[in-house]
């Protein structure tokens, strides 16, 4: 398909959304409502659940089926969670003191990206609060797990259709290509962009208005204050959650040196792996191909990547561990990697972990997100407050914390902005506020004008 054909195609994907959009525009409160609903149990529904996983875990060849089974019975339900206490149509908020109310209106059109990593629910997460707010989405798969996007879709333009709702408010594109992303982004009305950085980077210079995402390389300490059993089991549940495919997953543990050794043995015990360095230098060539991460080892099993890296690894080992004590370019270790090898780092002095998460994001994962296991309020808010991240967890697995969990308070979402740090316009989650437009409406009110004292105090006093 050449340039004018991807344009043409596009356009008359877009023309069929904006149809049914405008229809979409007379729905009520109650029926976007239930049509999320719907669309969310579609999603969680065990037969659909069992088949699309398979074909996920079978087209992608990337992370395992138990894992992509997890996420569409758990995402759909949290983000559900959240919206049924969100109003999207007519007034949503009223402040009679300072004479203010809001009207929600919909975006209209949204090009919506799926990445490779997670064809199964991004639709269903990014469909589900785009009906909410009124809108209309085009979906452009990642051409490796085309079908899997395009067989979910398919589940909920049924859904749609069985409640009286057009099918084209969830519209998927075929035979998706790089050239097909960037026309669809230039001509839908907004850009949910999930993937790689140089997919964002596109979204971001499309010229339409867009939501990105930045690169991940979760950092977490690990202090003198911790739990080390509970840690240890929550870095590996998290760490071998779909074989590390989301951007969340720990990449680094900054390990407090007096127990060091004691995390290393819990990890052990968890399933973990120590390279040593032939090992971890064999590992390195597999895993960084001219400078570049590896596709092959990319959400593999530890066994599939001590094959390809040729390290030979004892039976039923969960995830890989190798010591580093440099970053930045020349170790990329310190990097994201996407895939179950953890990088491990030591500390003497709290500042120095600090320090050590901002240099590692200072070269990958500025905004995304760091951890920390302790139980010190004051470690706990020098992290918060020092480091250049949106995302900060305490005492729990980073990779399902991060996007909402039903023990933690985040939104619940399948796309993390990164803020200006991680090159992002938002360092929060993407949730459904971000998918429609708001009208102020202004009343005027009894005027409160300060006095200077109260406005400038001391300060008159003092210039």
């Amino acid at each position: 398909m050449n340039e004018i054909d991807h344009k043409d195609y596009i356009a008359g994907l877009i023309q069929k959304a904006r149809e049914a959009q405008k229809i979409a525009e007379s729905f009520t409160q109650d029926y976007v409502d239930k049509l999320a609903a719907a669309l969310a149990w579609t999603a969680v529904k065990e037969e659909n659940v069992l088949k699309i996983a398979q074909l996920a875990f079978e087209e992608s060849k990337m992370g395992n089926f138990e894992s992509k089974c997890g996420k569409l019975r758990k995402k759909p339900r949290g983000v559900l969670r959240d919206l049924k206490e969100e109003k999207s149509v007519g007034v949503i908020e009223v402040n009679k003191e300072k004479g203010l109310l809001k009207i929600a209106k919909p975006v209209g059109v949204i090009g919506a990206l799926v990445p490779c990593t997670n064809p199964e629910v991004t639709p269903v997460i990014k469909g589900m609060c785009a009906v909410k707010g009124r809108n209309a989405v085009v979906f452009c798969p990642h051409p490796r797990t085309k079908n899997t996007t395009l067989q979910m879709v398919k589940l909920l333009r049924e859904t749609l259709k069985k409640l009286g709702a057009p099918e084209n408010l969830l519209i998927c594109a075929e035979n998706p290509s790089i050239d097909m992303s960037m026309e669809l982004m230039k001509q839908c009305d907004l850009v949910i962009a999930t993937g790689g950085a140089a997919m964002v980077k596109s979204a971001y210079s499309s010229g339409t208005p867009a939501y990105g995402v930045g690169a991940g390389n979760a950092v977490v300490v690990i202090d003198e204050t911790a739990d080390i059993k509970d840690a240890a089991h929550k870095i590996i549940l998290s760490k071998t959650n779909d074989f590390a495919s989301g951007c969340s997953s720990e990449n680094s543990l900054i390990i407090y040196s007096g127990i060091y050794n004691k995390v290393l043995n819990a990890l052990k015990a968890e399933g973990a792996y120590l390279c040593n360095k032939t090992e971890k230098n064999l590992l390195q060539k597999a895993l960084w191909v001219d400078g570049h991460l590896n596709k092959d080892i990319v959400a593999q099993s530890p066994q599939r990547i001590a094959e390809i890296s040729g390290v030979k690894l004892p039976p039923d080992i969960k995830i890989i561990m190798v010591k580093e004590d440099g970053i930045g370019i020349n170790y990329p270790f310190s990097g994201e990697k996407l895939s179950i090898v953890l990088t491990i780092y030591k500390y003497k002095e709290f500042n120095d972990a600090v320090d050590m998460i901002n240099r590692i994001h200072q070269y990958c994962g500025a905004g995304h997100s760091c951890g920390i296991h302790s139980f010190d309020e004051e470690h706990i808010m020098q992290i918060s407050l020092r480091t250049r991240t949106s995302r900060v967890m305490i005492r729990q697995p980073q990779n399902y914390g991060n996007s909402g969990d039903w023990a933690n308070g985040m939104p619940w979402t399948v796309t993390l902005g990164c803020g200006t740090w991680g090159g992002n316009i938002v360092s929060e989650n993407i949730v459904f506020k971000h998918y429609i437009n708001t009208t102020w409406v202004s009343y005027p009110i009894p005027p409160k004008i300060p006095t200077d004292e109260e406005l400038f105090g001391d300060i008159m006093d003092q210039i």
